[in-house]
């Protein structure tokens, strides 16, 4: 198992080297490097703004403001969507309230509701972690409230034969069974919230990751831009990757967890 991961990491890097290498050899031998830095001025852009300030933040500042409003609005999507798929699972008369307003409303982009919100709430920060919101609540509704329906009946059928009511049934068999699928909402909710804040920060804030690669288009500054570009997926990579080995700790006993 342990050479297997090995040998993963040595594909990922050499795969990730020969992609550097390509892009280097593009600028520095075709007419690409006209319009495109080379991956190492991008580098060397990297360190040079990690020690200064890009408008009225440091970068370590910019990227704080980021993960915080992705934070905030990503456990609130969790929370509420958590809430509203067991409901809509657990209720009859829940589903048939909830069901046809959320397929209304879950076709409809996150992004589609950034005009209303900025109408409503302003350019600040409840606007944003409204947008956040946004696009993580429908996974997380779908995740738990298929969870909640796929249970195996015969352990239901089990729990009641041993005398167990419905409360019982729900917090022992139903949620239990439910955590895999949760799980999975959780991890594609927070890559959702991760790009909806990025979005966020480019149209209504004026310091996060988003808001430095718009100042980059706006200056003509490239190199700023992918500087920004390499951060998103940097942090993205981490985050999915910690959800996952979070889940694995906490699942392990599920097929999604090993």
């Amino acid at each position: 198992m342990k050479s297997q991961k090995v040998s993963v990491f040595l594909y990922s890097a050499a795969g990730l080297a020969v992609f550097i290498l390509c892009w280097h050899l593009l600028v520095c031998f075709t007419g690409v490097g006209q319009i495109f830095p080379s991956p190492f001025a991008v580098l060397r852009r990297f360190v040079d703004v990690s020690g200064r300030k890009i408008g009225k933040c440091m970068l370590y500042s910019h990227l704080g403001f980021s993960l915080l409003r992705v934070t905030m609005g990503y456990l609130i999507a969790a929370a509420m969507g958590i809430l509203v798929g067991l409901i809509m699972a657990g209720s009859k008369m829940g589903n048939a309230i909830i069901r046809p307003l959320f397929a209304m409303i879950r076709p409809i982009p996150g992004i589609t509701w950034m005009p209303l919100f900025i109408l409503w709430f302003g350019t600040g920060w409840v606007n944003q972690i409204g947008i956040i919101f946004v696009a993580g609540f429908s996974h997380m509704v779908l995740n738990t409230y298929a969870g909640a329906t796929r249970v195996d009946p015969k352990l239901v059928g089990a729990a009641r034969m041993l005398g167990a009511n419905n409360t019982q049934v729900f917090y022992k068999v139903i949620l239990p069974s439910s955590v895999p699928y949760i799980f999975s909402g959780l991890q594609v909710a927070l890559s959702s919230c991760w790009m909806a804040v990025l979005a966020a920060e480019m149209m209504s804030a004026t310091e996060g990751i988003g808001w430095m690669i718009v100042s980059g288009q706006d200056n003509g500054d490239i190199e700023q831009v992918l500087v920004g570009v390499i951060i998103i997926s940097i942090i993205g990579l981490v985050l999915a990757n910690t959800m996952r080995g979070v889940e694995t700790k906490l699942c392990a006993w599920s097929v999604r967890g090993r």
